[in-house]
């Protein structure tokens, strides 16, 4: 340990879709898992300004080294992005997804009632994945389709980490969420917006491929009804670091469904 910083081993779980920085450009909030079964939130991460070897994806093993972050948030810390090492290939979906679901299935709750319970009384955990009892619906509402003035010349502005990015990070036109009920017998349903970068960027590619009018349906059919009908749905959920109290969904992690008494029982949450 050298002024605070550890060498850390994680398992990349989720990625945001990026957001302009108050310090440099553009970052993404990471969420990990280290190898002893621990969350960990990264950031900030300048996922498009990093080497293209260090550009890592969700369900790989890298190494790194972190330092507690001034963030509150006890999962939260603070990388070098230069020592950034991928370790292997992405965890194969092959079984029903059974080598990402040892890594993640540990750290599920029952609930997200259940998390905002304990987090009320013991000030974390501030990260948690559970499956809700029912996804209700996909809610897409129309968002600003431009960066604000601020926010543009962030994004405009010369940084350290940029280095030959051409494009300008381009803003979603839309907010996505979920109505949900939680497996909580006291609970009423939610509605929380989700931030996953994968979501975003299907929208920018179904968008492209398929018009202002096209997008839609597809994005629906994997955002919606695959992920209530064909797949065992779980929520990556986090706190807002401004907003303290409130969860929104960071991340989706949806293996395809199979037969209750399939080998899925020897993970049990």
């Amino acid at each position: 340990m050298l002024d605070g910083w550890i060498q850390q081993k994680v398992c990349i779980l989720v990625k945001t879709y990026p957001i302009p920085a108050k310090k440099g450009v553009e970052v993404s909030c990471t969420a990990a898992v280290t190898a002893d079964g621990k969350w960990m939130r990264l950031f900030p991460i300048p996922f498009r300004f990093l080497e293209s070897d260090k550009r890592f994806k969700k369900y790989q093993w890298i190494e790194l080294r972190v330092k507690r972050s001034r963030d509150p948030r006890p999962e939260s810390f603070t990388i070098d992005k230069d020592s950034i090492k991928i370790l292997e290939d992405e965890l194969p979906t092959k079984d029903h997804w059974r080598a990402r679901k040892e890594v993640v299935l540990p750290l599920a709750v029952g609930s997200y009632c259940e998390a905002k319970a304990i987090r009320d009384e013991k000030g974390f955990p501030t990260l948690a994945i559970f499956k809700p009892q029912k996804i209700e619906k996909l809610v897409i509402e129309k968002d600003s389709e431009n960066w604000s003035t601020e926010q543009l010349a962030i994004l405009r502005h010369p940084d350290m980490f940029n280095k030959g990015l051409r494009t300008v990070l381009e803003r979603i036109p839309f907010k996505f969420s979920y109505q949900f009920k939680c497996a909580y017998p006291t609970c009423s349903g939610h509605t929380f917006m989700c931030s996953d970068w994968e979501m975003g960027q299907s929208y920018r590619s179904w968008r492209q491929r398929y018009g202002a009018n096209g997008w839609e349906g597809p994005f629906r059919k994997k955002y919606e009804d695959e992920m209530i009908n064909r797949c065992e749905t779980y929520f990556y959920i986090g706190t807002i670091a401004q907003h303290p109290a409130n969860w929104i969904i960071v991340g989706l992690f949806y293996p395809p469904a199979q037969p209750a008494s399939s080998s899925l029982e020897l993970f049990p949450v």
